[in-house]
């Protein structure tokens, strides 16, 4: 059978080829078309955010926050001034006891707050007009303020009147205060009273304590060494018991020479058994121990001693004793009669009790000692006859804070400017002291303030004009102070070889300084069973 020619074909075929070509030709055009358009759509709103970025971007650039607030037609300041106002009065409404206008301001200051706190977030200036709602509803309220009498005059003088008051209960209750703790620290507690009685009844009761001392072997060698200036001799004058023990036991543990040390002790006739008692039941390391009571001094009497003859005349009674014709300008504390103590006037006549001795350390019985004093026997004073560690790091320490300087007798005789020093851990050359007549200086200045003109009271300002030019420095480390009124530098307490705790704050008082209570206590031994029967813990 013959083919047809290309012609006569048929096309069919070739036809479905075609549309297929054609459809996809189509789809991708449309899909191009597609991509185009979203390439535009996507470049306008890039170009549109652009635009919005840099306008707010110029608008932030353009609003000068520091400029606002300087402005004097600012609204944000004027804002900013009414909150400053609205606080002040809120301050003053709470103390007029008016708490419902305090309260109306307190949320219209936190209103106006967060209305700057939006139009800070939004970075553009306030206008009056958004503003004026706020500034309006604040102005009334300053305004309600002013009508109820919260304006400055007024205010003033209220608030001058308060202080007055506050000044005069806080003068009552300082007063109040330095009464009651001058009475808290004068107070003998319950169980140092205990321990009096019981050692005393225990001396009058143990002959054996009493036979012991009058040995004549242990008498000659104890003797022996009261009057040896080879030893180191140290010299205290107290009416306490646990105190005076807490000295020389600190001083027994803390001395290379334990059997070289002599405590010399004076008490009074009250004390005198029981000091007698205690110190001959404890030992103290091999530390010799003295124990005289000052009633024995055929001297010491009032022809002789200025502050006896003092106390004979009635004015001086009243004054000290009872309280009467001063109207309490003086402080309590200058009126307290342990001041006019022999005991604590006894360390201007150490030379006549120990007249044997050249040179010894004079503690007070608040001390405790934490060094090996012995090195102190070996420093030369210069031909001066008081050794003691100077106060005047401040001005408080200075003659002019001791002395009455309106006084021509002090004027005349006395840099007001001088340093002063302390008592507590003196070291005394008797020899000097001999020499210089330095009691008659003493009572010089005792006789010329029987008027009680020159100073108020104690020891330590007699002390001053007595050793006037006769006192040389030493090192600070040897005496630190303060440990019954203030704090103590803990570097100082470290280095310091006798810690003072001169104030009214002593260890064995409840009022005492917690902190400073363990540096005391450890020489204490609580197991003793007197101790313990007496409720010392």
């Amino acid at each position: 059978m013959r083919r047809r020619s290309a012609d006569f074909r048929r096309p069919g075929r070739r036809r479905l080829q075609d549309v297929v070509g054609w459809t996809s030709c189509s789809v991708v055009l449309v899909f191009f078309i597609y991509i185009l358009t979203k390439g535009t759509t996507k470049i306008d709103s890039t170009h549109q955010f652009s635009r919005r970025t840099f306008r707010q971007d110029r608008i932030i650039e353009g609003f000068n926050v520091t400029e606002e607030m300087l402005s004097p037609d600012s609204v944000t300041r004027q804002i900013n001034d009414q909150i400053s106002l609205a606080k002040a009065f809120v301050v003053i409404a709470k103390e007029s006891n008016n708490h419902q206008f305090a309260w109306e301001l307190s949320a219209q200051i936190r209103i106006s707050q967060i209305f700057l706190s939006n139009a800070a977030t939004r970075r553009a200036p306030l206008t009056i007009k958004e503003s004026e709602h706020t500034i309006r509803d604040m102005a009334l309220l300053l305004y309600q303020a002013q009508q109820l009498h919260y304006d400055s005059p007024t205010m003033i003088m209220r608030l001058k009147g308060k202080v007055q008051a506050l000044e005069e209960q806080m003068s009552s209750a300082s007063e109040r205060s330095s009464k009651y703790g001058q009475i808290a620290a004068e107070e003998v507690p319950k169980s140092l009273y205990c321990l009096g009685v019981r050692l005393t009844s225990k001396w009058f009761k143990n002959l054996s304590l009493q036979k012991n001392l009058m040995d004549k072997t242990h008498k000659r060698q104890v003797e022996m060494k009261l009057k040896d200036n080879d030893l180191y001799h140290f010299c205290v004058f107290s009416d306490n018991i646990l105190a005076t023990s807490v000295a020389i036991n600190s001083t027994a543990i803390n001395s290379k020479n334990p059997e070289k040390v002599v405590f010399h002790l004076v008490t009074d006739e009250i004390n005198y058994a029981a000091m007698k008692a205690w110190f001959s039941l404890n030992d103290f390391r091999g530390v010799t121990v003295e124990v005289q009571k000052f009633e024995d001094f055929s001297w010491l009497n009032a022809s002789y001693v200025p502050v006896l003859k003092q106390l004979q005349d009635s004015e001086i009674q009243n004054y000290y004793f009872k309280g009467n014709n001063d109207d309490s300008r003086t402080p309590i504390k200058f009126r307290n009669p342990k001041y006019l103590s022999m005991l604590n006037h006894l360390r201007f006549y150490i030379p006549e009790v120990f007249p044997e001795l050249k040179k010894v350390v004079f503690l007070d019985d608040d001390v405790v000692v934490q060094k090996d004093l012995s090195e102190l026997f070996s420093i030369d004073l210069n031909g001066n006859v008081n050794g003691a560690v100077e106060t005047c790091m401040e001005t408080f320490h200075r003659y002019h804070k001791y002395l009455n300087y309106s006084h021509p007798l002090i004027r005349a005789h006395f840099d007001p400017d001088a340093c002063g020093w302390a008592f507590g851990m003196n070291l005394f050359d008797l020899v000097q002291w001999r020499n210089r007549n330095v009691t008659g200086i003493y009572h010089y200045w005792q006789e010329k303030n029987a008027d009680r003109t020159l100073w108020k009271l104690g020891t330590l300002p007699p002390g001053l004009l007595t050793f006037y030019g006769l006192t040389e420095p030493l090192d600070p480390s040897w005496h630190v102070l303060g440990f019954g009124y203030t704090n103590v530098d803990p570097q100082l307490i470290e280095r310091g070889a006798v810690l003072h705790f001169n104030g009214n704050s002593k260890p064995w008082l409840k009022i005492g300084t917690e902190k400073y209570k363990p540096l005391w206590e450890k020489y204490v031994d609580y197991s003793h069973p007197i101790l313990q029967q007496c409720n010392f813990h």
